[in-house]
């Protein structure tokens, strides 16, 4: 990855629907968003870290203890819309959109993502995402957890907030993947994202990355460890902190 100029994005809404202000709570010393931030930075596998956001008071969080942000100039229906914006401005190849809302943030996850853009088969990679197994049927019934299925070749075949595979047939042990919310994109991939209107699988699912599928942009998809808890609900937030203290 020499040859490429590596920027880590990470969008930061503040309203958000489930839980507004997920953000600015704190976990343990920090807010969210600032463990994000500081655990993107510390990877070290970056050119450049920046949070873009619609929020006076997260710009002002992240500055204010030495991060780089960017305020949106317009306002988007999603992350990889936000940070579009900022990226067409930027000298940079690869953008990697780590969500504001993943404080456990760690180097090897983010390493093995952008080890998929390497090589003569790398180059034809524009987008590519991340999965973890998910085993506890609790949670592949929940719709809060986006499951992916992938194809032999590890592209991703469906996003769903629904149980996909449908376990019909009994027999089987079926793999489930919980599709965490860290992209990487060439820029290109992702200006042309925005340029097109949000998509009807898309618009029914609430889940941004069909949108590629639905234009027939194939979306690679890495196999990772545990990441941590995304925080989409204050129960969420509740297991972050039971999930620190044990780290």
């Amino acid at each position: 990855m020499q040859d490429n100029r590596i920027v880590a994005m990470i969008p930061a809404r503040y309203a958000a629907t489930r839980f507004p202000g997920k953000l600015m709570q704190m976990l343990g010393d920090k807010t969210i968003i600032r463990h994000t931030y500081d655990n993107t930075l510390a990877t070290g596998l970056f050119d450049q870290v920046v949070v873009v956001t619609d929020s006076d008071i997260i710009f002002e969080e992240i500055t204010s203890h030495g991060g780089n942000a960017i305020m949106s100039k317009k306002l988007h229906e999603s992350g990889s819309d936000r940070i579009a914006e900022a990226a067409a401005h930027l000298d940079v190849d690869i953008v990697l959109n780590v969500q504001g809302d993943t404080p456990f943030v760690k180097r090897e996850p983010l390493q093995k993502l952008l080890q998929v853009f390497e090589g003569e088969e790398g180059a034809k990679v524009q987008v590519a995402s991340m999965m973890q197994p998910l085993t506890e049927q609790v949670y592949i019934d929940d719709p809060n957890y986006v499951k992916v299925a992938v194809d032999i070749n590890m592209n991703a075949i469906f996003f769903s907030r629904s149980v996909i595979p449908y376990p019909r047939n009994k027999d089987l042990v079926i793999p489930y993947y919980e599709h965490i919310g860290v992209y990487a994109f060439r820029k290109q991939a992702l200006l042309n994202f925005t340029n097109w209107p949000m998509t009807p699988l898309e618009s029914a699912e609430k889940v941004e990355c069909l949108r590629y599928l639905e234009y027939g942009v194939p979306m690679k998809m890495v196999i990772v460890d545990y990441m941590g808890v995304e925080i989409d609900t204050p129960g969420d937030l509740d297991k972050a902190a039971s999930f620190m203290n044990e780290e």
